[in-house]
């Protein structure tokens, strides 16, 4: 009888174990709207998959420090980084290549989204629009980049930190404003530290941003997209500038990371993630404006989210090969002029 009952529970085991081997895809992502993404995104595929997706957490140079720490082991499957820290994911030796003949809906998406870094090393899953955000209340309508650092607008200004993705956007712009035409940005930069005195402060984060608004600390400031919904919730009176140089923005990029020993299942989740279903949830609830062609927005999100459909072709964005090669020239001269 003993005899008897062990082989039984050997089997169990048996046919137990491979049930009990769930899939797990790891992903590496900012740490925003984590809840949202785990609504539309993260819990819907795995029911389809049968699988777990386990997310780790961070901004762009923690967790490319974490993934050069174990490029010999990795224990990331798929990340999602700016254009500019997926390239130099890229140079690292850090990711390979995407299948994009896995990918249903490659197709679907905006030219711009397809390869925005070269040799299919990444897929833009999301992009943004950046503009000056001012109070239509308490100034008249920024016309240029240039008026962020009029004098009638002293203590009433802010910039972003030089070490935040909006940061080389606007110097770009205000570099174009100014009939610059260094990559360097030395015109705009020279213009900022005459200015600085004037500038309440370099903010960090969106949420510092909101809050310099809230406060009316502020009357005018550089901003991206995806924190307009945020500003309008505020009730100020907010306008989104329509500059004459033009908007500028940026993607963020789905990369696969070297090594992965889930590649399918990572193919699979970037289509999914692609998919029309998915894009139109997460512009819905304003978490990133869409890439998938498919996805038409209602005009209330179409007011909130960058719509590829209106300003794909014309926005301003800056080369990811141009940021890698002049981050060290902006951050040279902005210590030297402006932080000192």
């Amino acid at each position: 009888m003993l005899i008897r009952t062990l082989a039984a529970a050997a089997a169990l085991a048996f046919v137990a174990g491979p049930a009990a081997a769930q899939q797990q895809l790891v992903l590496s992502a900012f740490g925003i709207s984590q809840d949202l993404l785990r609504k539309h995104l993260y819990g819907p595929f795995e029911k389809q998959c049968g699988c777990k997706v386990v997310v780790e957490v961070g901004n762009n140079t923690d967790r490319l420090a974490k993934l050069e720490a174990r490029k010999d082991n990795p224990n990331v499957d798929v990340a999602v980084f700016t254009e500019t820290a997926a390239l130099e994911a890229a140079r690292k030796g850090l990711i390979e290549p995407i299948d994009t003949k896995a990918l249903a809906n490659f197709a679907k998406i905006y030219p711009f989204a397809q390869d925005p870094i070269g040799g299919n090393m990444g897929v833009a899953y999301t992009f943004y629009s950046t503009s000056i955000v001012y109070r239509t209340d308490k100034i008249p309508a920024m016309k240029s980049w240039k008026d962020l650092l009029k004098p009638e607008l002293k203590s009433r200004v802010s910039l972003p930190a030089i070490n935040t993705s909006q940061a080389p956007l606007t110097l770009m712009m205000i570099e174009q404003a100014l009939k610059g035409s260094s990559p360097s940005f030395g015109t705009a930069i020279d213009a900022i530290a005459a200015a600085k005195d004037g500038i309440v402060t370099f903010y960090g984060t969106g949420s510092q941003l909101v809050q310099l608004f809230q406060q009316e600390e502020i009357w005018a400031a550089p901003v991206g997209r995806f924190s307009w919904g945020n500003l309008r919730k505020l009730g100020l009176p907010l306008g989104w500038a329509q500059p004459e140089e033009g908007l500028t923005g940026g993607v963020n990029v789905m990369v696969m990371v070297k090594g992965s020993k889930q590649r399918e299942l990572a193919h699979r989740f970037m289509d999914f993630w692609l998919s029309a279903e998915v894009q139109a949830g997460l512009a819905k609830d304003l978490v990133d404006s869409p890439v998938n062609k498919d996805v038409k927005l209602d005009a209330e999100t179409r007011e909130l989210m960058s719509d590829a459909g209106d300003i794909a072709a014309t926005l301003k964005l800056l080369a990811p090969d141009v940021a890698l090669a002049q981050r060290d020239a902006w951050l040279a001269q902005w210590n030297a002029k402006v932080a000192k």
